[in-house]
């Protein structure tokens, strides 16, 4: 079955690529998305314009609108804030529709949704059977909602004072970022076993910009005026080690791909090995900058040998889309969907 779909993608890839799919609204036959790259495109804030494009393997085809083509034309909604994956399916959340479509992540058909206790919901992680989901409403209620990953009910809320943004799990655990928009330095780790929130964890320096797992570890990067680290914390919540970016301000972005660690300061985009004890004297490579300066790296990537960044173009024209290889080489360059912020294996 999948070797069929397959089939199908390489036959049509010429006009897959070359046409763009602005039109895949009318696709009929059922297509196959694994085996590749997703995506996201959150599109223009108040307009129900999100969607999500699929890349393949070797870049050279391109499907966009694939929510919309599966779903009998069916818009996806206002923001689409991040894809996460568990088992067979994909969860889309959207910011500003307060709704999590659920679908099946290789034929991305409509399996579900999640609307209830949701209020601005940020991003989302799964673990012990359930699904947590961040809720950050500017000026109002900050908290984390939990839902069984087999039917989609809501169990519980978690409230919280700071802000909640990004949330990852390790060891089983749940660890939730308490700052966004490059504000705050504490990191709240919640037991499953219970879904209590166990201890608080408080960075000593710079505000966190963006936190990750991987291997069971997680990962945060804080943004100094001069300096940045990178602290790695145990699944059981203990700081392991601090990586100071000495001389590099404002850094984000954080990716780890293959035993690499990536970020980005401005439009410099570094990287170092995990094992390093010093960081990187000089950028990977730099993105060549835009009318619109805010709009540049608005999405980050390292995704299977690739970094891919994003020109979000005003929010208003397709994202402009860049692929390098991880030495920082231009592999090829294309547009997805509006507002394009992250591109995920699938």
């Amino acid at each position: 079955m999948k070797i069929n779909r397959l089939l199908t993608i390489a036959f049509a890839s010429a006009l897959l690529f070359n046409v763009s799919c602005s039109d895949d609204d009318n696709v009929t036959e059922e297509m196959y998305y694994g085996n590749g790259f997703l995506v996201a495109n959150e599109g223009n804030f108040g307009k129900p314009n999100a969607e999500v494009t699929y890349i393949s393997s070797d870049l050279s085809i391109k499907q966009d609108n694939i929510f919309s083509a599966n779903n009998g034309g069916s818009n996806l909604g206002d923001v689409l804030q991040t894809i996460t994956f568990n088992g067979e399916n994909a969860y889309l959340l959207l910011n500003n529709s307060n709704k999590i479509q659920v679908v099946n992540r290789y034929n991305f058909k409509r399996t579900g949704e999640i609307t209830s206790q949701l209020d601005n919901p940020r991003f989302m992680a799964f673990a012990n059977n359930n699904v947590y989901v961040t809720n950050d409403k500017y000026g109002g209620d900050k908290f984390v909602s939990i839902y069984k990953s087999s039917d989609l009910s809501f169990v519980k809320k978690i409230n919280f004072t700071d802000n909640v943004e990004r949330v990852v799990e390790a060891g089983n655990n749940i660890f939730v970022q308490n700052a966004s928009y490059g504000f705050g330095n504490k990191i709240t780790y919640i037991t499953t076993s219970n879904n209590e929130i166990q201890a608080t964890i408080t960075l000593p320096s710079g505000n966190i910009n963006k936190m990750i797992e991987n291997n069971d570890v997680v990962y945060a990067i804080a943004a100094g005026t001069s300096d940045s680290y990178i602290y790695q914390i145990s699944n059981t919540g203990s700081i392991t080690k601090t990586y100071t970016l000495t001389g590099i301000a404002n850094a984000t972005n954080l990716e780890i791909e293959k035993g690499k660690i990536y970020f980005t300061s401005g439009l410099n985009v570094y990287a170092m090995d995990v094992t390093a004890t010093t960081a990187p004297s000089a950028p990977l490579f730099t993105v060549a900058n835009s009318i619109d300066p805010y709009s540049n790296l608005y999405g980050f990537s390292v995704v299977n040998d690739k970094i891919f960044t994003s020109d979000a173009n005003g929010f208003t024209q397709d994202s402009k889309i860049s692929v390098y290889s991880t030495s920082g080489s231009l592999i090829k360059s294309f547009t997805a969907g509006k507002g394009t912020n992250a591109f995920y294996w699938n």
